[in-house]
């Protein structure tokens, strides 16, 4: 809605330069956040999938992902076994949030179990479930996406146990609810996302700097822990190791495997060299994954070579192909291979391996290729795109560059948003190959 869209652009408009944020407000922020998902996404969620009661259980240490996403901000892990109940009733337009434990989760979720009165936590979960009488009962197991496949055998085995017979024909596995529950942005979520996307360019700018590079001295590996200590410092995450590698004139073009596989050995940095790096935050429950390109200059040069940047316009002529395809209702395979079926047209050499992005960093819904299936993924890839989800545009293109002699490979990733406008990028996109000084 235009709404949506507004609410976002102004709220950015305003938070733009905030800085980090300590972690009580942090706290706070989630938080809010939290409860406006619980109160006013999670109906129109359980509606959308036809499931009226929602049972996620974990136990302490070894939480579903899908409950990680739902402790309130001073909940760092749940607390012995956490039973969640979510009944939605159509017909008084109303939602509970019950907890089958000793404990309110956080504000938004009550308890709903006295041991003192029923010292039985299983039979007080099917005394809720008899009262509410559900149509469905949805759980969350899945064979394709990992995400929404968290009861273990143990739960479910016990809560299928003591269900009564009448009940069990109701369970039904809540893969779509879960996928759309994890893969959802809001619009007071996406107000955040661009700070988020911005401090990750940022690092990756200081990161390719002269302040970090010292060229024939400094390592791939020891920017790749300036990172990391980078993103300590600041008071975040990172829910991936950096890395940092390089192509150079004088070196052939790493293949697929080496380059996704292997990885790269601790080289140190030379003039001429074309740097690459992969980096990502966590902050205020979101993720971020993002990966440019920079360019040591040789003795004399002020600015980067007019063939290199030739180059990377394929790469973005790639991404505009690509994401000019999103189109709600299409499946990750279809925006995938008509995608690589045009930039092959427009006579590239593309490789897409896109996924979703959000409070994982490769998160749930469609996934729209990877780098070893450009034929479509099954399962993830028959999944449908739709609104208000983010993804990491993640792709490459191979080109060939005379003045080198060779192939090399520009690969981009950034944070792009699709909702009711269409497709736009979180913080915008690198159009040119930084220079290091």
């Amino acid at each position: 809605m235009k709404v949506f869209y507004i609410l976002s652009l102004l709220f950015l408009f305003h938070h733009s330069q905030a800085q980090i944020l300590s972690e009580r407000e942090r706290a706070s922020i989630q938080d809010e956040i939290l409860a406006d998902r619980f109160d006013n996404l999670l109906p129109s969620l359980m509606d959308k999938s036809e499931i009226d009661m929602w049972v996620v259980i974990s136990r302490e240490y070894n939480e579903d992902p899908v409950m990680r996403t739902m402790l309130p901000a001073t909940w760092l892990n749940a607390r012995r076994r956490t039973i969640l109940v979510f009944y939605r009733n159509k017909a008084t337009n109303s939602i509970e949030k019950l907890a089958v434990a000793r404990y309110d989760v956080g504000k938004n979720i009550v308890s709903a179990w006295n041991p003192e009165t029923q010292p039985n936590q299983w039979e007080r979960l099917v005394e809720i479930i008899t009262e509410r009488n559900p149509e469905k009962i949805g759980l969350n197991f899945s064979t394709h996406e990992g995400i929404a496949d968290g009861i273990v055998k143990t739960d479910y085995e016990a809560f299928m146990n003591v269900l009564p017979q009448s009940e069990k024909n109701k369970v039904v596995s809540a893969e779509n609810l879960a996928i759309s529950w994890i893969e959802t942005r809001t619009a007071k979520e996406m107000a955040y996302y661009e700070t988020l996307v911005k401090i990750t360019h940022d690092i990756i700018d200081e990161a390719f700097s002269l302040k970090v590079i010292t060229p024939g001295k400094t390592t791939t590996e020891d920017v790749v822990w300036w990172m990391r200590q980078k993103i300590t410092d600041l008071g975040l995450d990172t829910w991936f190791q950096p890395s940092v590698n390089f192509q150079r004139k004088e070196e052939p073009l790493q293949n697929h495997i080496a380059a996704f596989s292997s990885g790269y050995e601790d080289q140190v940095i030379q003039a001429g060299d074309l740097l690459h790096c992969d980096v990502g935050i966590k902050y205020l429950g979101l993720n971020t994954d993002c990966q440019q390109h920079s360019y040591v200059p040789l003795p004399g040069e002020r600015e980067v070579p007019d063939f290199l940047n030739e180059a990377f316009k394929k790469g973005n002529q790639v991404q505009d192909i690509f994401t000019a395809n999103f189109e709600e209702g299409k499946t990750g395979n279809q925006i995938l291979l008509k995608s690589l079926s045009e930039a092959k047209e427009a006579g590239l050499r593309p490789s897409i391996y896109t996924h979703p992005l959000g409070t994982y960093g490769h998160s749930a819904g469609p996934t729209i290729g990877m780098w070893d299936a450009q034929g479509g993924v099954p399962g993830s890839g028959d999944y449908p795109l739709y609104r208000n989800t983010v993804y990491a545009i993640e792709l490459n293109t191979t080109v060939f560059i005379k003045e080198w002699n060779k192939d090399i490979r520009i690969m981009l990733e950034e944070a792009g948003f699709y909702g009711d406008q269409g497709f736009r990028y979180v913080n915008g996109r690198q159009e040119k190959i930084r220079l290091v000084n």
